[in-house]
Order: C-alpha cells, then sequence, then structure tokens
C-alpha cells in the first residue's frame, strides 16, 4: 500500500424503489432514508451525502415540503450532492437510445429548476452492465465522469479502477469502477474499507469507497460516521476523509488524468438472464418508446401546419412513467410478481397518453385536407410516422359504415390499388378488414380512396402449403420441421438456409436464477418443439401466409410465415403459449454464411461482437454478414419486443421465454416443497422479420426496416370536407440512410422545433434535413456514431442552432 493514499468515502444510501417490493413502500423508504441522511448531516459536521435518482427528490417534493427544503440548503451548502444526473438508475443495456437521452434532460433540468445546479458525474452503481453509446450521451448532457460496480474484476478485467471510457464516435468520459461495493454493513466500517483496498493497485493513490446501508435504503449510520473518524489511526498509509465523487474526479483531473488508460466500447457483462427475464416489461418498455416519440412527432407536426398546442406536460409525465419503469430491477426482470403489476399499469398510462396525443394529432391534421365528395366511395388516411418513405402493406377494419364499402382500392390520383380481404379481428356479421400496399411519403400521409365494387385483378404471389415467393424471395418450408428448408435472395441467387440446418425452435435447460448470475450462454438442449401442421392461411396479390403450429410438452408455438407484395423480408408474427419452468426458448436461425461477423443494434448505435455464443443483449436488430457462393450476403432478424440474443458461427438465436422463479437470487436453493410463481407463464405474442442481404446490413437499409416493425403506419377512416392541405404531404425527410431522425418534439422552452439524429453506419456523411412543415433545410455533417440536436425556432428569420442533449446551447 502506498504511503499516503487518500480515500474519499462517499456516504450513500442506493434505494431500490422498486425490487423484492413495491414502489409505495421504496417512496416510503425515501422518504424515511432522506430524513436519515439530514440527521447524520446535523450531527456530524464532516459528514458529506451523495444521492442518485432525481425522480426520488420530485417524490419528496410533493409528500413531504419540509424535507425537501432542508435537502435544498445542504445542496447549496455543498453537503449533498446530487450525482447520476438522471431520473432513476436504469438498466443500462435495455432501454432505447433516446431514452437515456430523456433520463438526463427531465432529471437535469428539475435539478437546475429546484436548486440552480446539474449533475457533472454520472453514477450508475447498480445495473447490470453498461452499452457502449454511454460516454457520449453523458458528456452532451453535461457530465463529464461516472461511477459504476459492475461488471466486476472476475467478469471484466480492466487497468486500473479509474480510466477513460470512450464510446464509438471518440467521447470520453473519466470512469470509476467503485472496489468491493458501494453499500456496507452499518457497523464499523474497518473490514468493508480494508476489502474495498485490497482490491487497489499500487498506483491507485486516491479512490473512492462507498459505504451507507443499501439497497432498501438505510444511509450512513452513527458507527459507520465514528469508525471513520478513526480511521486515520487504525489504518497506517490512509487518510480518510468524508468526499463526494466530483472531489475525488476533480483530484485526479488535477493530476495527470491524461495517464490513465482507455477503455473503448461496453462494460459487459453480468447477469445476462436479465436480457430476456419477463417477456412482458421488455414488450411494454418498447412499446411506450416508440409510442411516446410518434405521438411527439405528431403533434409538433400539428403544431406547426395547425397550431395546434403542443401538449408538452402530457408527453413529460407519460416520459417520466417510462423512465422508472426502466429502473434496473423492474425493466431487467428480477422485482417481484406484483411489482409488475404496477409495471404494466404505469406503461400502459404511458402508452395511453401517447396514443391520445397521436391520435388528436393526426384527427386534427386529417380533417384540414381537401377531400372532395366522391360518391359510392370512403377516403382512407394513411400516417407515415417515419422521416423516410416507407412501402408497406397496412391494414383497415371497418364496418357499420353508412356507404357500402367495396373491396376496390385508388390511391389519391384515382390510380388502382391492390388490395385483399383478410380475416377480420371481430367474429360478427358487419365488419370487414383490408390489407393493401401502401406507398407512403416521409413524415406524412397519403389519402386512398375504398370504393364500390370487385377489387382490381392484379397477380397473386405465388404460394402453396409449402413455399412463398414474390418478385424478391423464395421461401420453401419443410412441413416435417415446420421450417425453413431454403430462403432465397433472387437478386443474387444466394439461399441463406444450409443443406442440414438444425432445429428451429430449441428448448434449453435453464436452472440458473432469475439473473442467470456465472451464467455466460444457454447451451444445453433438452429438446425441440415438434411441427403439427403447415397450412396456407391467406394467398392473394398482396400477401401470402403459411402457419405452422408447434408443440412441446404443455406448450403451443404458431407462427405465421407473412410474405407481401414487394417485400424484401419474410415477416413472422407468433403467438406462443410457454408453460415450462426452468426451461428457456430460443428460436435460432441458422445461415450457410462462412466468415460471418456479427453486428448488433444498441442504444443510438451497433456494436460488432464475437460469433461465439455468448449471450448479448440487443436492440431491434441483429445481423450476420459473410461470404455465401462467392460473394458477399447476410441476413438480418428484426424483432419488436426482444432483447436476448447469440450468434455462434453464422447462426442467430433469439431468446424469447425464461421461466426461473420470480426474483430468486443465487445461492437461494429451489425446495420440493415450495411454491413458487415462475416467468414468462402462458401467452405471449411478438413479431420478427428475417432480411436476407448482399453486401452488408447498411445498403438493405436494417434499421429503417427494423423501425418499421416497431413503429408501423396507421390508417384512418375519414370523410369529405375541404381543407387548406393535399391528399398527400410530407413534412419532415433526410437526403441519407445514413442518417436516422428519431425525435422530432417542441422545444421543453417553448417556441422552437427540437430535431435529433444520429449517424447510424459508422461512416463520415453529409446530409440535409429537410422540414417542410417549417420551410427549413439543414445542412449537417456527421461523424461516425454521432448524436446531434438542433433548436428549431417558429421564427422563420431566427437561425437553426445545434444544443446539446439538455437542449441548451453547448
Amino acid at each position: 500500500m502506498s504511503d499516503g493514499r487518500v480515500l474519499h468515502l462517499i456516504g450513500n444510501a442506493h434505494i431500490d424503489p422498486v425490487w423484492l417490493w413495491q414502489w409505495q413502500e421504496g417512496y416510503q423508504e425515501i422518504r424515511a432514508t432522506f430524513w436519515s441522511a439530514v440527521h447524520r448531516l446535523a450531527e456530524y459536521p464532516e459528514f458529506v451525502f451523495t444521492a442518485t435518482s432525481v425522480g426520488y427528490l420530485e417524490w419528496v417534493e410533493e409528500s413531504d415540503p419540509e424535507l425537501f427544503e432542508r435537502i435544498r440548503r445542504h445542496i447549496a451548502e455543498g453537503r449533498w450532492h446530487v450525482v447520476g444526473g438522471w431520473w432513476v438508475e436504469p438498466d443500462c443495456n435495455l432501454p432505447a437510445g433516446e431514452s437515456f437521452v430523456r433520463q438526463a434532460l427531465y432529471a437535469q433540468r428539475y435539478l437546475h429548476d429546484r436548486f440552480g445546479v446539474t449533475s457533472t458525474v454520472g453514477c450508475n452503481v447498480d445495473p447490470f452492465g453498461h452499452n457502449a453509446m454511454l460516454p457520449q450521451l453523458l458528456r452532451r448532457s453535461g457530465m463529464d465522469s461516472y461511477v459504476f460496480l459492475r461488471p466486476q474484476p472476475h467478469e471484466l478485467a480492466l487497468h486500473r479502477q479509474t480510466f477513460w471510457w470512450q464510446s464509438p464516435d471518440g467521447s470520453r468520459v473519466l470512469a470509476y469502477r467503485i472496489p468491493h461495493e458501494y453499500c456496507s454493513p452499518g457497523q464499523d466500517l474497518g473490514a468493508h474499507v480494508d476489502r474495498a483496498v485490497a482490491v487497489l493497485s499500487e498506483e491507485d493513490t486516491q479512490a473512492m469507497v462507498f459505504y451507507g446501508v443499501g439497497n432498501h435504503g438505510g444511509g450512513p449510520t452513527r458507527a459507520n460516521l465514528d469508525s471513520i473518524r478513526e480511521l486515520d489511526a487504525t489504518r497506517p498509509g490512509i487518510r480518510a476523509r468524508c468526499g463526494s465523487p466530483r472531489g475525488y474526479f476533480d483530484a485526479v483531473l488535477g493530476n495527470g488524468a491524461a495517464a490513465y488508460p482507455v477503455h473503448a466500447g461496453e462494460l459487459q457483462h453480468h447477469a445476462v438472464g436479465c436480457y430476456s427475464a419477463h417477456s412482458g416489461i421488455k414488450r411494454w418498455n418498447r412499446r411506450a418508446e416508440n409510442a411516446l416519440q410518434v405521438a411527439e412527432r405528431w403533434a409538433a407536426v400539428a403544431q406547426a401546419v395547425t397550431g395546434l398546442a403542443y401538449p408538452l406536460a402530457e408527453l413529460t409525465a407519460a416520459w417520466k412513467l417510462v423512465l422508472f419503469n426502466q429502473f434496473h430491477d423492474i425493466l431487467a426482470g428480477t422485482s417481484i410478481d406484483a411489482a409488475y403489476d404496477d409495471a404494466r399499469d404505469q406503461l400502459g398510462e404511458a402508452c395511453a397518453r401517447a396514443d391520445r396525443v397521436a391520435n388528436r394529432s393526426r384527427q386534427v391534421l386529417s380533417r384540414q385536407i381537401d377531400i372532395p365528395h366522391a360518391p359510392g366511395s370512403t377516403p382512407v388516411v394513411v400516417f407515415n410516422p417515419h422521416a423516410w418513405p416507407v412501402d408497406s402493406v397496412v391494414e383497415l377494419e371497418f364496418g357499420g359504415h353508412p356507404a357500402p364499402l367495396g373491396e376496390r382500392l385508388t390511391d389519391e390520383r384515382g390510380q388502382p390499388v391492390a388490395v385483399q380481404r383478410i380475416r377480420s379481428q371481430a367474429v360478427v356479421a358487419g365488419r370487414r378488414r383490408l390489407a393493401f400496399r401502401a406507398q407512403l411519403p416521409p413524415l406524412g400521409y397519403r389519402t386512398y380512396h375504398v370504393l364500390e365494387g370487385a377489387a382490381a385483378d392484379a397477380p397473386e404471389l405465388v404460394a402453396d402449403g409449402a413455399g412463398l415467393e414474390n418478385e424478391h424471395l423464395r421461401v420453401v418450408v419443410d412441413p416435417a420441421t415446420g421450417w425453413l428448408s431454403s430462403l432465397v435472395d433472387k437478386a443474387t441467387g444466394a439461399d441463406l438456409v444450409p443443406e442440414s440446418p438444425g432445429p428451429h425452435a430449441v428448448v434449453l435447460e435453464d436452472l440458473s436464477d432469475t439473473w442467470s448470475h456465472g451464467v455466460e450462454r444457454y447451451d444445453r438442449p433438452v429438446g425441440e418443439f415438434r411441427c403439427e401442421s403447415v397450412r396456407l392461411a391467406e394467398h392473394g396479390p398482396v400477401r401470402a401466409v403459411l402457419r405452422v403450429e408447434s408443440r412441446y410438452g404443455g406448450s403451443v408455438l404458431a407462427e405465421e410465415l407473412v410474405l407481401m407484395a414487394g417485400a424484401r423480408h419474410l415477416e413472422v408474427r407468433v403467438w406462443l403459449d410457454w408453460q415450462e419452468r426452468l426451461k428457456l426458448l430460443k428460436l435460432r436461425f441458422p445461415t450457410a454464411l462462412r466468415d460471418p461477423s456479427a453486428s448488433y443494434e444498441i442504444p443510438y448505435g451497433y456494436l460488432v461482437r464475437p460469433t461465439d455464443g455468448a449471450e448479448e443483449p440487443g436492440h431491434t436488430w441483429v445481423d450476420v454478414s459473410g461470404l455465401l457462393g462467392g460473394g458477399p450476403a447476410g441476413l438480418a432478424l428484426l424483432n419488436d419486443a426482444k432483447s436476448g440474443f447469440d450468434v455462434l458461427g453464422g447462426e442467430i438465436g433469439m431468446t424469447v421465454a425464461r421461466s426461473p422463479v420470480y426474483a430468486w437470487h443465487d445461492p437461494e436453493v429451489l425446495t420440493d416443497d415450495g411454491v413458487y410463481t415462475y416467468l414468462d407463464q402462458g401467452v405471449q405474442r411478438f413479431a420478427y422479420r428475417l432480411v436476407p442481404h448482399a453486401g452488408d446490413w447498411r445498403a438493405a437499409r436494417v434499421p429503417q426496416l427494423a423501425a418499421e416493425l416497431n413503429a408501423p403506419p396507421t390508417t384512418l377512416l375519414e370523410t369529405y370536407h375541404p381543407g387548406p392541405l393535399p391528399l398527400l404531404s410530407s413534412y419532415a425527410d433526410v437526403s441519407s440512410d445514413a442518417v436516422l431522425v428519431g425525435v422530432l418534439k417542441g422545444a421543453e422552452d417553448g417556441g422552437a422545433l427540437v430535431v435529433r439524429a444520429v449517424e447510424i453506419t459508422g461512416r463520415h456523411v453529409d446530409c440535409e434535413i429537410a422540414l417542410p412543415m417549417c420551410g427549413r433545410t439543414i445542412p449537417v455533417r456527421f461523424a461516425p456514431h454521432e448524436v446531434r440536436t438542433f433548436l428549431v425556432p417558429s421564427d422563420a428569420d431566427a437561425p437553426v442552432t445545434e444544443v446539446n442533449l439538455l437542449e441548451w446551447p453547448g
């Protein structure tokens, strides 16, 4: 141990608002813990308290004004430090990139508004891994440093406790991995400090040691603080001081921080079961994230085009519900069963708020379209929520309408559009459902007309009980297995499926706890779903559908293989009734690719990872690309609800169900006479797409296709009325497929539009972002992996400016 090592002792109280308890108990524990910290501050003048999770302060503000005022005074005097700068400590792998932005946006602005400060230190001590884009997102929301615990040294070797953490765009924060633990017993800290110091290297002349009773709150105790006063005397060579993370990083930055090593990329792996535990929370979160971003876009368009007031407060409230339920023990699936009733309701409330905003905005826009009266027809407006053209099959349900609707369709120019009668969602007379191919402008709408009479003649797709074919793809299903024996990209003639593909729906043994502690991969197959039937369920000019039904034990799997006219992908709609315990279901997608590489979408970016079968977190797409038949080829797997994947050689695996016991933590052992509740029991629905391609995923526009699956176009039956808007219109576009414009929203400070875009291919790009809705075009140069945000004033004479993620200059 070096002489004179300085230990910055960080008094904290890590509080899980939800875990082995529900949020109401967490709410009270936050108040009790914060009062305890206030009392310790009064009793020990040297004590400094550190807290994360700004959302907790909002709870205190609404429930205990006296405590809130005490905290305000301690923040002002520099003895209460708020670090993290986020609403909660979320799972740091699974939320979308925009959710990490909003964690900071609402938290930092709250701190600035209530206390006149912002956090400069990021802090997530308890989550189970950290995605590679965080340094950029932290930097652009005002934080230059980061504190974490996991992965620990046995999971990821790092050269030093302190290091520069670099994201793919080159952004860096000074990061610190907490030695030993973020919380401590409530007694003498000597043993706790010794265990932390034992982790340090000789080079670590300064270090942070976190202490305080945690998880269910509590914070530093009198015994903790009394023992700190004795550490200098009982631990030779140590100077122990109550401090703060900001004080530690300032000391390091002022003493040659440039010499610290650089770690580029993600910080993994810990608890890989969290990528897939509790399918429900994963799906609810994904839906809410997409619903809110779609609602913001339409609300921004409606404000610019019709003057409809932008519902900032309503959307903010909905976002905060989503952010809270991204807390690591909620979104990771590791909380008790009852906690997910709360999460379902809260995320449902967020979706309901978003859907109301989106519907109101689209209805107001649609009412302004000039739709001349045309006897014998009914107008239908189709809305595209994306800032690029979308060619998609959409569905329209109708009935009880005064017009004798037929099944003939035209576009706004009167040109015939192929249409197909499909099964109604209602098993009653008088309701009908149509599918038709809509070719839509970027972030805009197009008006179609349903007419009396029979549908216009159009060639049907090639389909029978064992195969599907359109102009781009040929799909063959083996009736014995119920899965693909051939998937041919007709442009190249390449068949992505190997000669002897393995099983598709594989059941694996999973005796691990809820987190899958100590597990790197799931590789112990115990069986597979057996095909019971393959039949042609739909066949027409718009799409053809093969329905495959399979069974394993008491579980049933139905996959509808949907090939649409003009599509370069095969969509699969899944209905699963899972009844297994201590098992895991993977859907596997073998390919014939040689020398494959695997790319995974991560928050606001992508990573290339090894093809070694390890379980990895991912978002809406995973791709394998390599060589096939002498040329480049690949297969992308898109999804709308899953986040745990592996790639072994050229085969992609997607984890779709896990069935450990709720909130079961190793080393606890399940007993034969115990009564337990198991995850993922019952019915779930989701969809995925297979996208064969030549070259790599960039040319196939995989990120855009994945976004379209997660946020499809919507249809609206209309009536005839005059209005100032044309039958077809577009409100935002970008000139390059390498840049994705994901956010169009009203500014937090009002009077402007906020545009956020990200470079998604890892290359330098020059492009233009066109905003016809406000008569602007923004020329932009993107560096690889760069996220940029622009403030577009409503005053057409005011310049567009670039802002940070908090919507502030710089």
